[in-house]
């Protein structure tokens, strides 16, 4: 009991060290002042400021383009390669397979970016818009595999049979088996991959050219020269959406789960007729 206690302790002291921040980063968005030294009254006036910034809307347009784009890519690509790890037999080669993947989740953004940045050089890529989606797409995958790998080996092998028994092609497998049991997985893993690319900032100031920005690259270049409120009222409306998509894939995983429960239930309501 006293472990729980200050197990629960621990975990409050970690919530406040996170949120205080942003709550505080937030509050002085609307204050009436230009800086964060004191609260000044209330006021809309930085978000006014933001939305009539037409080069930070186009600079979140694109940050939103991009992890959209780089996010679908690697969903796809990730997919299909949890896919075929899952079925190589042979337990030396699906070892080392798993073992590089992981290495790209641990390897340091400033190592991942350096290593990109000397690859479009040497091959004279031009850094914009291409190499940042590129570089994106590349340390998404690992994510995606490693999100939809454990719910291709939570399902059953007597499943497949089943369905191949009915006459079932490997294509119709495929998308009326397999896919249908790993969408949870496959849709965690773009959400996951979404997120990464919409707030990287190492290995996208490394790949960056001069024609295009990440917002994560342009608050910190904007940061550097001074504090400015409209930061605060971007942090604001970035941490609403983020609120949002985290709401949003919470209720689409409820629903997933009583589909579930009731393919289920009916499915044992079948069986019981058929027994009876």
């Amino acid at each position: 009991m006293k472990t729980r206690k200050w197990g629960s302790l621990y975990l409050v002291l970690v919530f406040i060290i996170l949120y205080v921040p942003i709550i505080y980063l937030i509050a002085y968005s609307f204050s009436a002042g230009d800086t964060m030294a004191n609260f000044h009254g209330f006021t809309w006036r930085h978000y006014a400021d933001l939305f009539a910034d037409t080069r930070m809307i186009q600079i979140v347009i694109d940050t939103l383009l991009l992890a959209l784009l780089s996010s679908l890519i690697a969903t796809m690509i990730g997919t299909l390669g949890a896919l075929g790890i899952h079925r190589t037999s042979r337990p030396v080669v699906k070892n080392t397979i798993l073992s590089l993947n992981n290495i790209l989740m641990v390897s340091p953004d400033v190592i991942i970016g350096a290593s990109f940045l000397i690859f479009y050089t040497a091959l004279k890529i031009p850094l914009g818009f291409g190499s940042v989606l590129l570089s994106h797409i590349a340390f998404s995958i690992p994510i995606v595999v490693l999100m939809v790998l454990p719910k291709l080996q939570e399902m059953r092998q007597t499943m497949l049979d089943a369905a191949r028994d009915l006459g079932s092609s490997n294509a119709q497998v495929l998308s009326r088996v397999i896919m249908p049991f790993i969408a949870p997985g496959i849709l965690s893993g773009f959400f996951m991959a979404f997120t990464y690319s919409l707030d990287d900032f190492a290995v996208t100031f490394f790949v960056t050219g001069n024609g295009f920005q990440t917002l994560a690259v342009e608050i910190y270049a904007r940061a550097r020269q001074g504090i400015n409120l409209e930061i605060n009222a971007l942090s604001g409306v970035m941490f609403v959406f983020a609120l949002l998509l985290v709401v949003g894939y919470y209720f689409i995983q409820q629903g997933s789960a009583r589909r579930k429960a009731s393919h289920k239930a009916e499915s044992e309501a079948k069986l019981n007729e058929a027994a009876h």
